[in-house]
């Protein structure tokens, strides 16, 4: 009786036993499948949301397009040619360029090319709103910027084009050579290539009261040289190469290959300040051309030149205009502009050229106005 009771007692534990671990497990299984439904649904959720996110994504960059265009055609340019101060050449021929290869027309816009009356005639017609937007010397366009002259710059064209020659075999052999001599000016007295030839004394430490300034022709340099009549002079690289490849002259300054300055655009676009406001849109979709036109040309330099000799827009000798379109940075960065900018303000600020009593960091932020776009090689 006794063994039968303990053997009673043996199965009704082990009924209990495997009662509660079968509970366990169902339990278990229980949990493991409320937790990969969990999951699923969470994954189910998360996909949605990303998909919920993308599609957002998408409706706000559709309604950001939508608002610029409906932005866009409440400008006062909108629907009107953009005039473009041009004369054409190697160093001032990329919106000839952007236009022929249809860039500006890409970005919705129209162009009309005016002819330029020199350095003066381009000045004033960009400042009081003749023309929209010209390209120019930099050394020539900021002082009337900060005399008060309606303009600011939005991006950097190229760097060189020129430099302080002399004759090879004179006895000139860098600036400091030229304390009490002359410097040859061919636009003259108070222009850009005065203020050129004053940068590159100031660099060397020169005292640019101690050089005589004179005017001389391009055309007559060479001989003035040659007559002792200047002992220096301020030409482009262009005009120069010959004179260079026959041994007459010889480069002790240059904004082309010196390393202080061969990095600095020679040349800006400026554009009319009120135009420039009243139409940021129109500003922008013309400076994006103008990104887009450089990148070209520094990759495609015989095409580009080829673009200016077609539209008479550049003459002479084509292997050498391909030569110095070589020989030239196209891709100016918004920081190698501001950078050049600042430099010039500090250097004619120095020097009185820039009498404008506001600093160099104010007139800066006052007359750069550059958009956010890039090369391809930044």
């Amino acid at each position: 009786m006794k063994r039968l009771t303990a053997v009673l007692a043996v199965v009704l534990a082990s009924l209990l036993l495997f009662s509660a671990c079968k509970t366990t497990v169902n339990e278990e299984k229980k949990d493991s499948t409320t937790t990969e439904t969990q999951t699923e649904e969470k994954k189910d959720t998360t996909e949605e949301n990303k998909d919920t996110t993308e599609e957002n994504k998408d409706t706000t960059e559709a309604n950001s397009e939508i608002s610029e265009e409906e932005a866009w055609k409440k400008e006062p340019a909108y629907g009107k040619p953009v005039k473009i101060g041009y004369n054409g050449g190697l160093c001032t021929g990329a919106p000839g360029i952007a236009d022929a290869l249809g860039m500006f027309k890409k970005q919705g816009l129209e162009v009309e090319l005016v002819k330029m009356d020199g350095t003066v005639g381009t000045v004033d017609a960009v400042g009081t709103g003749k023309v929209d937007m010209v390209t120019n010397h930099i050394s020539a366009m900021v002082v009337p910027a900060t005399n008060g002259i309606n303009m600011v710059f939005k991006k950097g064209v190229q760097t060189g084009c020129k430099s302080l020659y002399v004759l090879k075999d004179g006895p000139i052999k860098s600036t400091k050579d030229l304390v009490g001599k002359s410097v040859g000016l061919p636009n003259g007295i108070g222009n850009s290539d005065h203020n050129i030839a004053i940068r590159f004394m100031n660099h060397d430490g020169i005292d640019p009261n101690e050089i005589v300034w004179k005017p001389v022709e391009s055309s007559a340099s060479i001989l003035a040289l040659q007559n002792g009549e200047i002992d220096s002079v301020i030409l482009s690289d262009q005009f120069a190469e010959k004179f260079m490849n026959d041994g007459t002259l010889a480069v002790i300054r240059s904004l082309t290959w010196d390393d202080d300055f061969k990095k600095e655009p020679c040349c800006i676009y400026a554009f009319n300040k009120d135009f420039n406001e009243q139409n940021p849109i129109t500003a922008k979709k013309m400076t994006a051309a103008l990104f887009e036109v450089s990148d070209y040309i520094a990759h495609n330099v015989k095409e580009a030149t080829q673009v200016l000799f077609d539209n008479n827009w550049a003459s002479g000798d084509f292997d050498q205009a391909v030569r110095m379109m070589e020989s030239y940075d196209w891709q100016c960065s918004n920081d190698m502009t501001e950078k050049t900018l600042k430099d010039i303000l500090d250097d004619y600020k120095k020097f009185n050229i820039v009498t404008n009593e506001k600093s160099s960091d104010e007139l800066l932020s006052e007359l750069w106005s550059p958009e956010d776009f890039k090369h391809d090689n930044e």
